[in-house]
């Protein structure tokens, strides 16, 4: 089969998402790294680019010379993935949507609703791809566990208890550092710090699971180091279409907690928890019964977590493969095979609706509110 093209904007040398977008579209052979546009730092990003074996006609400056060097090629990119700052999200894909470019675009999808809300109608004019990376959605014991309450496996479900909390950014000696510093800036990250870059990754998995969608919420946001303009701590409840009950903390001043992202759904008839941390394991408890843990590359699995498991049992896949599976599923979108759970444009903006009423929420003492872009209403 031929191999799909590839072009990357940012991710360059020193990047902590490059890496993991670059394994993950080269693991399993259908695609290879034609493009790229890698450092703000024009010179810079073109050298890294051929570094990376790209050919130098090919390595750009920056965005807008990448798009206008592979529009008109007839070997142009299949694909393009943005891993730029949050604030550049929006033009970028909006830029590529428009020229006929499928986007694979690192989350947040936009800083605000109504850019989001035009992503959505642009990707639906145009016919192309929009994904948005949430890629802890595509774990194959996530997969499973999605399969399993879709079959019914738990009965309808009547809670969902996630979080993601880790210690990172605990340190207040170390708030000035640069990598930190632009996540509790509004200028950088938006109006929203921890729960934009983390609670969405937790919110969107609580509606793959369940096959819900939040309807609304009540927020409580702390800046626990004083210097701080945005939240680095939340706590957020919420309510889905379908009468299921939420709850989810997200924290990066929680020392002591490494990576911290896990999610617990209750049904009427079982419980389902998994944890990033032992992500080859899904816990498994019917009710009246003993408690089971399902392992990765079992039998008995669905077919959605076998397709994505790719080494035998007990042995573990990491985040870079998970990663890889959302790259599976876009080339086989790209060749005419629509894969179910790939994350889109719609789950894009549904978690930047949640991430500005969290902030009124928050700002108004918790109060609920409709949680809903205007689209989806």
């Amino acid at each position: 089969m031929t191999k799909l093209k590839w072009g990357m904007i940012g991710g360059g040398e020193g990047s902590q998402i490059g890496p993991a977008h670059r394994l993950g579209a080269l693991a399993d052979g259908h695609f290879e790294f034609t493009a790229g546009a890698l450092d703000h730092r024009p010179d810079v990003g073109r050298e890294y680019a051929q570094r990376l074996g790209i050919a130098a006609d090919r390595a750009y400056g920056d965005w807008t010379e990448m798009l206008a060097g592979e529009k008109d090629r007839t070997d142009r990119i299949d694909l393009v993935t943005v891993a730029t700052p949050n604030a550049t999200h929006f033009e970028i894909t909006k830029s590529f949507l428009e020229a006929g470019f499928n986007v694979l675009c690192e989350k947040p999808m936009t800083m605000t609703v109504e850019e989001g809300e035009e992503i959505v109608k642009i990707a639906e004019k145009s016919g192309k791809i929009c994904a948005v990376n949430y890629c802890y959605s595509a774990y194959p014991m996530v997969r499973q566990a999605r399969a399993m309450v879709r079959a019914g496996e738990i009965g309808k479900v009547r809670l969902v208890v996630t979080n993601f909390s880790h210690g990172h950014h605990g340190d207040a000696t170390d708030a000035d550092n640069p990598r930190v510093r632009w996540r509790y800036d509004p200028a950088m990250a938006g109006v929203s710090g921890q729960f934009a870059d983390c609670g969405i990754h937790a919110l969107h998995m609580a509606s793959f699971i369940s096959g819900d969608e939040v309807e609304t919420l009540s927020a409580d946001f702390a800046s626990t180091i004083a210097s701080r303009e945005l939240e680095d701590d939340a706590m957020v409840n919420f309510r889905m279409q379908g009468g299921t009950v939420g709850r989810l903390w997200t924290s990066s001043v929680a020392i002591g907690r490494q990576h911290g992202f896990d999610i617990q759904v209750f049904g009427e008839t079982g419980g389902l928890r998994w944890a990033s941390e032992q992500p080859n394991q899904l816990v498994y408890t019917p009710v009246g019964g003993r408690t089971q843990i399902i392992e990765k590359g079992e039998s008995g699995l669905y077919e959605e977590a076998q397709r994505l498991s790719r080494v035998a049992i007990a042995h573990p896949e990491g985040f870079p493969l998970a990663v890889a599976n959302i790259y599976c599923d876009l080339a086989d979108a790209i060749r005419g095979e629509t894969r179910d759970g790939l994350p889109n444009a719609a789950d894009g903006v549904r978690s930047m609706a949640a991430v500005h009423t969290a902030v009124q929420s928050a700002k108004a003492g918790g109060a609920w509110l409709d949680a809903r872009p205007s689209i989806f209403r």
